[in-house]
């Protein structure tokens, strides 16, 4: 086939076929006049180019100075690591890659590339920037290089372009070529197998694909000093730098990232507000926000828009925009894979969670998941112009959420093997809480957050566990109604947790008003509200109201025994705590024969080795170290002890207080050798299994300090004194209870080292606070009477310890009664000192 033209030199043709089906001919017309036609089929456009322009590429040497990069970034702070990896990577042979592993859109890799490149311009020529999110970007980009290597050839067809500068990258070196949001790996991998000698530096939301074709450079977000640095410059340089008030908060609320702290400072800037103001309109207005930015700031450069245009991509694959939805709203960091597994099947959800870790939306580090908070927040914020973030959807999300998280809580809370899981969920339902509204709650949140408040009650975690309760009752009322079973436990669940922190005001009426609803809805003598009955008694005990409590428990066991039957294992549990009020009230007496007729029973019923039957032998040897009898104690302590190891594993919560109960037995009898390896152990393992900050730990620490104080190691007693005290004023709080107790037992340390002068300060405090705190009638405040007067005795203030013995005994006789033995012992003290005036 014949192509009609007329040539006017000697030179070949050099053709190629348009996207129309056009031929396009480049000729070289030696300067003579352009002859030539435009046709389609078996035409073609013949183009006239300048003499001698049209030689071959090796030939072409590139105009000195030679670069396109954009406009530099105004600000740029940090990334000194990742700079030294581009200058580490592209100081040899090949190809780099800017990979965000968590660089989301928004990261900075533009910025980075920019940054390098400007700094380094020296070093190469040209240095071309490409933006390359298509194909056809590629195409244009290539071509434009082409033109401004040769601007004579500029009228040439862009497909000629694009091979001539693809040619020349392939036939020179020294140059450097940046590709800017490459989308797919696979555009770019023609190009990179052909222009081998230069350098090639690719940015890219893609977290995969890149191991055959160029060296990963990993680019997170900004450390939180760069960031508040990133934002103060971008005030300072609009001129609203002098208050900056609540700018660290804003950085880490949105998460140290470039792209949103530009964001946030452009419209900061324009309002003439401060970051504090700027964050009270995102937690008030989150939508708007994160579509709003200043004047100078690109509306197709907000979070939302960038993200959107990602999620666009992700829109084939329709379980990747619900698993960011559901992911949205748990903790960032560590989410257990195995909370999207009910999305759907395998296949479908290990394929969503794929491709947003290949477009850098989330992390997958082993078993567990990452989410930028910033992407999380949007996740969670409606916006009806936005496809992906519809409420309908959101909310739905939302939910599964909640169900994801109760499908996956273990039902053991007991078990010591289960705690690992439950403390991986506890950030996610805390995260859960925090995101959403009791409003919003459905039954199923109401569970979730009932048991997390029931996992933290038992881990110690008293003050975290109430607010889940508190929140799980409000829920079950408003969905279930304040008579449904469920409602009635939640209402016992949290009248627990305010009596096991002190707060026995608010759990008794607690107590009580579920005793009258379950007496209303399931009858007086029902399982249920003889048990509601129990849990009162308990109330009336931590109040000090003991009379009450004994007058209680003695007739629901009365109750118990008729309805339910002496050997029911309700019935021994309201025996178990009877006994243990027995022994409160001063009689060991009664305490022991009701715990070793309760043990019996519990052997029969249960058998030797259930768990309540080892908990009441416990009781049992714990009663006989408080009537003063450890050497019965030691060997129940001693069985105890091996058959919790034996039956319940050596890290059980009941194993690690029986071998406390043993450490005690071996101090009690004198055996401080025995004991303190015993407490050490006890500490030990219960730093390990429960943690450091767990009260039976701090506990344990101050029964270790007071062995060491009783061998006469002050050296090793003080420190561990005055560390449980810090410790406990940290974890529970100053005026907290077991605090309170604590600074008592630091305060006797000092005196027995000789050093009253320090302890009587001590004293003092602990009296005002209990007396602020739990009350003068309490019988801890009590004591706090009794512990300052012998202060006072012991640096020779008698005038000041004499009243306060008196207070005390009064007080005590009045409270424990005045057979009391803590009675006994304060009218004891008080007579020595009267005595010694005498003396």
């Amino acid at each position: 086939m014949r192509w009609p033209f007329r040539r006017r030199s000697g030179h070949a043709p050099a053709g190629t076929v348009t996207a129309s089906g056009e031929r396009s001919i480049a000729i070289d017309t030696g300067g003579g006049p352009f002859l030539g036609n435009a046709v389609t089929g078996d035409h073609a456009t013949i183009v006239q180019t300048p003499p001698g322009e049209l030689r071959p590429v090796r030939k072409v040497a590139a105009p000195r100075g030679l670069t396109n990069l954009p406009v530099r970034h105004g600000v740029f702070v940090g990334r000194t690591r990742e700079l030294k990896q581009l200058d580490a990577v592209l100081g040899g042979a090949g190809t780099a890659v800017v990979q965000a592993v968590h660089g989301l859109g928004g990261v900075g890799k533009s910025a980075l590339a920019a940054h390098w490149a400007f700094t380094r311009v020296r070093r190469h020529n040209p240095v071309w920037w490409i933006t390359a999110e298509t194909p056809a970007d590629l195409d244009t980009g290539l071509a434009k290089l082409a033109a401004a290597l040769q601007p004579a050839l500029a009228h040439l067809p862009q497909d000629q372009l694009r091979e001539r500068a693809v040619q020349w990258l392939g036939a020179h070196s020294g140059w450097l070529l940046v590709l800017d949001n490459v989308d797919d790996p696979a555009a770019v991998r023609p190009l990179l197998a052909r222009a081998v000698d230069g350098r090639v530096l690719i940015t890219s939301r893609r977290a995969s694909g890149w191991h055959d074709i160029a060296t990963p450079v990993a680019l997170d977000v900004l450390t939180p000093a760069s960031s508040l640095d990133l934002l103060t410059r971008i005030l300072a340089r609009d001129g609203v730098a002098a208050d900056l008030d609540g700018a660290e908060r804003l950085c880490a609320e949105l998460g140290h990232l470039p792209l949103a702290l530009e964001q946030a400072g452009a419209y900061i800037a324009e309002a003439r507000l401060n970051p504090r103001a700027y964050l009270r309109l995102l937690a008030d207005h989150p939508a708007d926000m994160y579509r709003e930015a200043g004047e100078g700031h690109g509306r197709d450069r907000t979070v939302d828009r960038v993200w959107r245009i990602t999620l666009d991509r992700l829109s084939d694959t329709p379980l990747a925009g619900e698993a960011l939805r559901a992911l949205a709203w748990y903790a960032p960091d560590d989410i257990p894979r195995t909370l999207l597994d009910p999305l759907g099947t395998p296949p479908a959800v290990h394929g969503a969670v794929r491709r947003l870790a290949a477009y850098s939306m989330i992390t997958l580090t082993g078993d567990t998941i990452s989410v930028h908070r910033l992407v999380q927040a949007l996740a969670r914020t409606p916006d009806p112009e936005d496809p992906h973030r519809r409420l309908t959807d959101i909310a739905h999300a939302r939910d599964r959420a909640a169900a994801h998280l109760h499908t996956a809580l273990p039902a053991a809370r007991r078990n010591p093997a289960t705690w690992p899981t439950w403390r991986s969920f506890l950030p996610h339902i805390e995260a859960l809480a925090d995101h959403t509204s009791p409003a919003t709650d459905t039954a199923v949140t109401a569970t979730v957050l009932n048991q997390a408040g029931l996992f933290l009650h038992g881990q110690g975690r008293k003050e975290r566990a109430t607010p889940y309760l508190e929140r799980a009752l409000e829920d079950r009322v408003r969905l279930l109604g304040a008579d449904h079973p469920d409602t009635l436990t939640a209402r016992g669940n949290l009248g627990m947790a305010y009596e096991s922190t002190g707060d026995t005001e608010r759990a008794i009426p607690l107590y009580r008003q579920v005793c009258e609803d379950r007496a209303r809805v399931l009858g007086a003598e029902h399982e249920d509200t003889l048990t509601a009955r129990n849990n009162l008694a308990g109330g009336y005990e931590s109040a000090g109201a003991l009379d009450e409590a004994v007058q209680l428990y003695e007739q629901t066991l009365k109750d118990m025994t008729r309805v339910l039957g002496a050997d029911h294992p309700e019935t021994l549990t309201l025996s178990d705590n009877l006994a243990g009020c027995y022994e409160l009230v001063g009689d060991p007496d009664r305490a022991l024969r009701l715990y070793r007729r309760t043990l019996d029973a519990r052997i029969r019923v249960l058998g030797a080795d259930h768990e309540e039957t080892l908990s009441t032998r416990n009781n049992l040897a714990v009663t006989y170290l408080s009537a003063g009898d450890p050497a019965r104690a030691l060997p129940l302590s001693e069985q105890t002890l091996n058959d919790r190891i034996r039956v319940l594993g050596a890290d059980h919560p009941g194993t690690l207080s029986a071998r406390s109960n043993l450490a005690v037995a071996y101090e009690l009898l004198g055996d401080l050798a025995r004991a303190i390896p015993q407490y050490q152990q006890a500490m030990a393992e219960k730093a390990r299994v429960l943690g450091a900050d767990h009260p039976d730990t701090l506990s344990a620490g101050r029964s270790l300090a007071t062995a060491y104080e009783l061998a006469g190691d002050l050296d090793r007693a003080v420190p561990l004194y005055r560390q449980t005290v810090d410790e406990r004023a940290r974890v529970l709080g100053a005026d907290h209870p077991d605090t309170l107790t604590a600074r008592t037992y630091l305060a006797g340390a000092y005196a027995a080292a000789g050093d009253p002068a320090r302890a009587v300060p001590l004293y003092r405090r602990t009296l005002d606070d209990r007396i602020r705190v739990l009350g003068a009638e309490h019988e801890d405040t009590l004591h706090s009477y009794n512990q300052l007067a012998n202060g006072y005795a012991w640096t020779g203030d008698l005038d000041r310890a004499v009243p306060l013995y008196r207070q005390a005994l009064s007080g005590m006789t009045r409270v424990l009664g005045a057979d009391h033995p803590d009675t006994l012992a304060v009218a004891d003290n008080l007579a020595t000192v009267l005595r010694s005036r005498f003396l």
